[in-house]
């Protein structure tokens, strides 16, 4: 089964993908607002993109970062996002929140803007992964230890942190590689 959201309310339809072919188009009434919308059924750009198992794209230069990994929880289900350099703001997916990491969740502890993940390069070319709170109402825990209000802390591969109720875990460049 798979879920497809409605764009006016976030509500959720569930439909039995098996039944159609790639390329088919679908249109879904919403039980809940009754807006009227389309899908195409196929791959997304998105999950396409986070399945690329390539370190660097020749044509525009990126570099994979990892990713962290969301563990399924009471409030949703497990769910990965690529990482970038430089600040990846991680926060509560919400209409209207501009954030690089959106983790779909209904956890009402879990910020829109709860925590910063940054990823840089050191002078010896390592990837360097730090973790600071973003003010949240909260708080950010790394290995059960909370962050303080100006902590940031250094992460490795395979460290869980833990935004409200929900948790992540990172998986560094050279492990999401694989």
């Amino acid at each position: 089964m798979k879920r497809v959201r409605c764009p006016k309310c976030d509500n959720y339809i569930q439909f039995d993908e098996t039944r159609y072919e790639e390329g088919q188009s679908l249109v879904f009434l919403c039980d809940n607002c009754h807006k009227q919308f389309g899908i195409r059924i196929g791959k997304s750009k998105l999950n396409a993109a986070n399945q690329k198992s390539e370190i660097i794209d020749e044509t525009e230069g990126t570099r994979k970062f990892g990713n962290i990994v969301v563990i399924e929880n009471v409030f949703g289900f497990k769910q990965v996002f690529p990482l970038h350099e430089g600040d990846n703001l991680i926060g509560r997916r919400s209409k209207g929140t501009d954030v690089d990491i959106a983790i779909e969740t209904n956890d009402p502890s879990m910020d829109r803007r709860h925590c910063i993940l940054n990823v840089k390069r050191n002078k010896q070319g390592k990837i360097i992964y730090t973790l600071r709170d973003n003010d949240s109402i909260t708080g950010t825990f790394l290995m059960n230890e909370i962050l303080g209000p100006k902590d940031q802390m250094r992460l490795e591969e395979g460290d869980i942190f833990t935004l409200g109720a929900t948790t992540l875990i990172l998986r560094t460049a050279e492990t999401s590689e694989e």
